[in-house]
């Protein structure tokens, strides 16, 4: 097993395609593939599924991946200090649901490690890809919640995917509206008082399951009700038709301004707002940090 090998697979992984690594790398591509199959040979796992769609990680291949990683960000560390080696480009990826704080989070990120080369992506994303993109270490890091109702299907989908849940926060259901709703003077709505106005919530696509939605209480029916798939549009329409949502409460003012608020909703209900990764992996260094970012910006 060699460094080059590492950093192959890294690529390889990174661009979800042995043709696009090669293209990155400099290498041709069958040079590339048989220093990977080399390496499972040596090691008897198999790193990449591979079909006529492309690659992808197996099992044994992504908590492989995140091993490779901590070596070779170890060994350009060293290269760093003996060798004056100029510092790779730094990579990093979450999935998240439509959370403010995890975008402040992320700005925290940058500003504190961004070097003068970095590879970032931040996916605000449906509930069921968030899931697929860390089992398939498209992203290290996702952001998701539980609660008693989807509970037992998420976690059924984590375990299958070698994926474990770490929660960061439990809260009690608010509704976010504009600081103009007739609502928004209430110390507390109910459910009733909710029917006269639009009900917004996130697009999840072909998984559109109950269990997968974002907001919770997903199986009440709406008199008025408007899908959207992005948080800019949905806090627009907050705004712009006095709608609301459901969420944990969590608002960023920096980021979202003062036109937006939550208030609490009767419910006896919770939220347990969590982070997923693969079991047995250990984090980057990027994605350690990112941990304690997202731990200050909920206050945690």
């Amino acid at each position: 097993m060699t460094l080059q090998q590492l950093k192959y697979v890294i690529e390889a992984a990174n661009r979800g395609s042995i043709n696009e690594a090669a293209k990155r790398l400099f290498v041709s591509q069958p040079s590339l593939s048989n220093a990977i199959r080399e390496l499972e040979d040596e090691l008897q796992i198999t790193i990449f599924e591979r079909t006529n769609k492309g690659i992808s990680l197996s099992k044994e291949g992504a908590e492989f991946l995140s091993y490779a990683r901590q070596v070779v960000e170890q060994a350009e560390l060293l290269e760093g200090r003996y060798l004056n080696a100029a510092p790779s480009p730094q990579h990093f990826s979450v999935s998240t649901q439509h959370y403010a704080f995890a975008v402040n989070a992320f700005v925290s990120l940058v500003s504190e490690y961004g070097l003068d080369e970095y590879e970032l992506a931040l996916r605000e994303t449906k509930t069921y890809e968030i899931i697929e993109d860390v089992k398939s270490m498209r992203s290290e890091v996702g952001i998701l919640y539980l609660n008693e109702f989807n509970g037992k299907v998420i976690n059924k989908l984590l375990k299958a995917a070698n994926l474990q849940f770490h929660s960061l926060f439990t809260a009690k259901p608010h509704i976010f509206i504009s600081a103009k709703n007739p609502l928004a003077k209430q110390s507390i709505v109910t459910i009733d008082q909710l029917q006269p106005f639009p009900y917004l919530y996130f697009e999840q696509g072909e998984y559109n399951s109950f269990h997968f939605s974002e907001e919770i209480l997903s199986t009440l029916s709406h008199k008025k009700s408007i899908r959207v798939n992005d948080r800019a549009t949905l806090f627009n329409l907050l705004i712009g038709l006095n709608g609301y949502t459901i969420s944990t409460g969590v608002l960023s003012a920096d980021l979202n301004g003062n036109e937006i608020i939550p208030v609490p909703l009767d419910l006896e209900e919770s939220i347990q707002v969590g982070w997923i990764s693969h079991k047995n992996a250990a984090l980057s260094r990027l994605g350690a940090a990112y941990i304690a970012a997202l731990e200050q910006a909920v206050g945690q």
